[in-house]
């Protein structure tokens, strides 16, 4: 890989992660808007107000609804990893007992022939 490759790679993460972060910037607008409009008695400094602390605690809490997704995303990568690792050792092992069943039936059949 050459150094041009990883940095488009990461150019590309890191624009994805804005986008995604801007998002749900969006989001917890529209979710703040949402409930002030239930509020009609706010003054429109008391909505901005309950508007930007709504929002704040939204994103506190996609924030660490991310971060759990990712903790979980590493103990599966992790479980995962072993599981084939497992089974990689399993089934070369396999083949080997394969293999040598099969040079013994060679070698018998051979003695036969012999």
């Amino acid at each position: 890989m050459d150094e041009r490759g990883a940095d488009a790679r990461a150019l590309v993460r890191d624009l994805e992660g804005l986008l995604l972060v801007e998002a749900a910037r969006a989001e917890s607008r529209a979710a703040a808007e949402r409930f002030c409009g239930r509020l009609p008695w706010l003054t429109e400094g008391q909505r901005e107000e309950v508007e930007r602390q709504y929002t704040e605690e939204h994103m506190v809490l996609v924030r660490r609804a991310w971060d759990r997704t990712a903790a979980r995303s590493r103990e599966l990568r992790t479980e995962y990893e072993e599981a084939y690792r497992v089974l990689q050792r399993r089934t070369f092992a396999w083949c080997v007992v394969g293999a040598a069943l099969f040079m013994g039936a060679v070698l018998e059949l051979s003695r036969g022939w012999g």
